[in-house]
């Protein structure tokens, strides 16, 4: 995966609470089963008007060149819904590299963790400063330091991760990678725990 250290970049407002996962991605378009290729499909039915690519929905934010960015900010509950890991898929293929919302379900959370797509929840308050900003306004997510900035106004706030999950981001790492980096430690470990065991049989 790719290392995520600081986010600095215009956003996307997505006003809209209670985004479930087949919104995000509509369960027709989940038969593929590699991660490529999902992004052109997020929010397919908010995006186009009756599934037609050539009708885009000109009032969905998505389809408004004002706004771009690598990261999307949405209203409270983002994420809800069944637990298909294909709505990470879709938005780190379109570009997001982060979602803010003052409220994640805890299955998308884990997935786009997974994904290198990071959760940043806020509180309600500040997640209503970013929407009053301006299109060409940026936000950076420092995630060494767990903090999200306001770049216009300096406002900043804090923001909760799991530490190996944190570390997983920094580096790049999935499961496996992160596995392979403390091997020597496992194998240390391991070396130690036999050698006790051996002992324990000879006092036996």
């Amino acid at each position: 995966m790719q290392k995520l250290e600081i986010i600095k970049s215009r956003f996307i407002p997505l006003k809209i609470e209670n985004v479930d996962t087949d919104q995000i991605i509509p369960a027709r378009f989940l038969k593929a089963t590699t991660k490529e290729g999902f992004g052109k499909n997020l929010f397919r039915d908010w995006r186009y008007e009756n599934n037609d690519e050539t009708k885009p929905r000109k009032d969905f934010v998505l389809n408004n060149s004002t706004y771009s960015g690598e990261i999307l900010v949405a209203e409270k509950n983002f994420g809800c819904g069944s637990s298909r890991e294909h709505a990470a898929w879709a938005l780190k293929d379109y570009g997001f590299h982060a979602v803010v919302s003052s409220f994640f379900a805890d299955i998308f959370k884990n997935n786009a963790l997974n994904n290198g797509v990071l959760p940043v929840q806020v509180s309600e308050p500040f997640l209503q400063k970013i929407f009053q900003q301006g299109p060409d306004s940026e936000l950076t997510i420092d995630l060494g330091n767990q903090k999200i900035r306001i770049d216009g106004t300096g406002e900043e706030e804090s923001f909760d991760i799991s530490a190996y999950k944190k570390t997983c981001l920094l580096n790049g790492y999935n499961d496996i990678d992160f596995l392979i980096s403390i091997k020597n430690d496992i194998e240390i470990f391991e070396s130690k725990k036999h050698s006790e065991n051996s002992k324990s049989y000879q006092l036996v």
